[in-house]
């Protein structure tokens, strides 16, 4: 029986189709395997409809648009969980009430497929490690397949199966709810990379660390002894005095003073200790330093994280957009150093923004501000920076408009909101993609 003839007349529904395409392309590989499909989603017909576009001609779906429903969750094979879903949502509930397995895309991609999964998680980093480490193996194993997925923008990895052999490679970047899946199923990777732990998502653990740190120990806690954990030097210290005793697999810490002699592209102390990570995973897989040292060498990075996307008369603009939690943005600060202008702000995500407001005084000579729930909760603090100019403006281009006004050459333009997007987004995607479009080229 091939892998697909597994979905075949089963019955599935799906909780969650969203905007970024994962969903939608999940929904697609299921329905062209036959499956006896239903779509539920809280958003409306009318905020999917380019989603819902994309699956017009397939017979065997059914769609629950604008709520979800009990009977949605009983009498059916298998519930497909997306992420960002609580597992103790009621409807979850009540398929467990009803012994249906309850499944994630990527940790039943992880399942099935006979190929190695290296999978990279970790509050901030998790995206560069990733992406850096499958620009290397796909270089150095071009007779084998290389698949990039987990939680990359419009790449559903379930459709990974239909090709995935055993000498193949996925590199997953795994975030936490990701990683529910895993838990959910007691599965690991073979080559796991926990990069760093930040408080973050504080407003879905309801400000409990140790049910997010949880989430992301699946990543490691059902390895086997043969099996690798690499850990960055600051995750260490919170993992190992937490979990130790439960780890079976081969720890590795990287040191990043071991590739001093490799000159990356990328800006910041935060980089040299991602490089580091994936440099760990390439030396258990083998692969010969000088492809190493080329392809960290010539890596320019990932859209949206710290990416200069221009320089007009002398000055650099820099998307930063996936940094949503202070730390993030301390870092792309720290990176730059020096005549900053940042934009920030937006929907808070309760997280301490101390050393944020310590640190922008220190680099920045001017801030505007994107108005949010979260900027509401740092305004007065900001308003008491004396030598660094603080403006409060209502949109987007009106930051970018005012920043560009004010820069001279040599400055740095620099989006990194330290907080999400909602509210005035789609997503960060969205946020980073309207910034990019309001500079004028």
């Amino acid at each position: 029986m091939t892998i697909q003839n597994l979905f075949k007349n089963k019955k599935i529904t799906v909780m969650g189709l969203g905007l970024l395409g994962r969903g939608i392309n999940d929904v697609k590989f299921l329905a062209e395997c036959g499956a006896d499909l239903i779509v539920t989603d809280l958003k409306t017909e009318e905020q999917l409809v380019e989603s819902l576009i994309l699956l017009s001609s397939y017979k065997n779906i059914k769609f629950t648009l604008g709520e979800h429903r009990l009977e949605d969750f009983k009498n059916r094979d298998m519930i497909i969980k997306s992420a960002g879903v609580p597992m103790d949502s009621m409807y979850i509930e009540e398929a467990r009430k009803n012994n249906i397995p309850i499944e994630m895309s990527t940790s039943l991609f992880a399942r099935l497929t006979p190929a190695m999964i290296v999978g990279i998680t970790g509050t901030r980093g998790k995206s560069t490690v990733t992406h850096l480490l499958y620009e290397i193996l796909k270089t150095a194993f071009p007779d084998k397949n290389i698949f990039l997925g987990g939680n990359v923008k419009g790449v559903a990895t379930l459709p990974f199966i239909k090709e995935a052999q055993e000498r193949d490679i996925a590199v997953l970047e795994l975030d936490s709810w990701q990683l529910q899946g895993f838990g959910e199923i007691k599965i690991s990777p073979h080559i796991s990379v926990f990069t760093t732990f930040f408080p973050d998502h504080l407003n879905y653990y309801k400000n409990n660390l140790d049910i997010y740190l949880a989430d992301k120990a699946n990543i490691f806690i059902n390895q086997k002894s043969e099996d690798f954990l690499i850990i960055g030097s600051q995750a260490s210290e919170i993992v190992l005095k937490k979990y130790k005793d439960k780890i079976k697999s081969k720890i590795i810490i990287p040191d990043i003073t071991s590739f001093l002699e490799i000159k990356s592209k990328l800006l910041g102390e935060h980089n040299k200790y991602n490089i580091a990570l994936a440099i760990s995973v390439a030396d258990i897989l083998k692969v010969p330093k000088n492809i190493i040292k080329k392809v960290v060498e010539d890596f320019v990075g990932v859209s949206g994280r710290l990416e200069l996307i221009n320089s007009i008369n002398g000055v650099n603009i820099y998307n930063d957009t996936t940094a949503t939690t202070p730390e993030a943005t301390i870092a792309g600060i720290k990176a730059l150093d020096k005549n900053i202008i940042l934009i920030m702000g937006g929907a808070d995500k309760n997280l301490n923004m101390n050393n944020l407001i310590e640190t922008i005084p220190k680099h920045c000579k001017a801030i505007f501000v994107l108005p949010g729930t979260g900027t509401n909760r740092i305004k007065n603090e900001l308003k008491t920076f004396q030598n660094t100019r603080v403006v409060f403006v209502k949109t987007l281009e009106e930051a970018v408009q005012k920043s560009i006004n004010m820069a001279q050459s040599g400055d740095n333009i620099l989006l990194s909101p330290a907080f999400a997007s909602f509210g005035m987004f789609k997503n960060e995607f969205d946020r980073g993609e309207k910034f990019v479009k309001c500079i004028v080229f």
